[in-house]
């Protein structure tokens, strides 16, 4: 991963390395998804080849996040394995002032909600852009459902206010397929005024596996930003 001159993607890397330096020897680390969680996963490698990092094991989110992992020579163990998690490195597709997090543009989060809840500290890493006054304002949100449910959960949502849209694939004809098997359905609210109570609300329909919304879960957002050309990290 070489970023050249592109402002952005040193950015990216930028993030990704004030992450990777919060893990610290002979813990077990969430590996979440996304470009800039990768970089993470490069850093904490690079790390593990100087010996400037030991013994840590990560579960992964994602296939990405598992293929990752095997590149940068990253040792992997799974929830079966472990007690705890002791730090989780995830990205977010929107993230309010109160850290609320909307995730799930790579259908992936089932799995990071699972590994991100659990660890003892979640960091989010991000860039500028993802940054929101409401949940919902530029995202739509994603909710993961068993195939045989979908007719009645899009019916569901639509009469809690929700527009729900099956997710479909690019370059692939049919809908998009979690690791677990199941479709995304990518909801417009027109506001989203209490994530928390939504976000309930939403894995009661049955048929719902899980939803995008990540309430109470950050611990800490690291935000990339370009300024005057230049990438800064700052903590929110």
């Amino acid at each position: 991963m070489t970023a050249g001159n592109d402002p952005v993607k040193v950015m990216k890397q930028e993030v990704g390395k004030a992450a990777a330096a919060l893990v610290k020897s002979g813990t077990i680390v969430g590996l979440g998804t996304g470009s800039t969680t990768a970089y993470a996963i490069e850093y904490l490698g690079n790390r593990l080849r100087s010996g400037d990092l030991k013994d840590i094991k990560g579960v992964p989110t994602s296939f990405q996040a598992e293929v990752l992992a095997k590149q940068y020579g990253i040792p992997l163990t799974t929830l079966d394995a472990v007690d705890h998690i002791d730090i989780a490195i995830d990205g977010a597709d929107e993230v309010d002032p109160q850290k609320n997090l909307i995730k799930g543009g790579g259908a992936a989060h089932t799995r990071e909600k699972i590994v991100d809840a659990l660890a003892d500290q979640f960091v989010v890493v991000v860039d500028g852009n993802k940054l929101v006054d409401r949940l919902g304002s530029t995202f739509l949100l994603p909710v993961e459902v068993i195939p045989m449910a979908i007719a009645p959960v899009m019916r569901a949502i639509e009469k809690l206010g929700g527009k729900p849209e099956l997710r479909m694939g690019i370059k692939k004809a049919g809908p998009v397929i979690t690791d677990q098997g199941n479709m995304v359905v990518d909801v417009k609210f027109d506001s989203i005024d209490n994530p928390a109570e939504l976000e309930k609300t939403l894995n009661n329909i049955p048929g719902v596996l899980e939803n995008g919304l990540f309430v109470g879960v950050a611990d800490i957002v690291l935000v990339g930003e370009v300024k005057d050309g230049q990438p800064i990290v700052r903590e929110m």
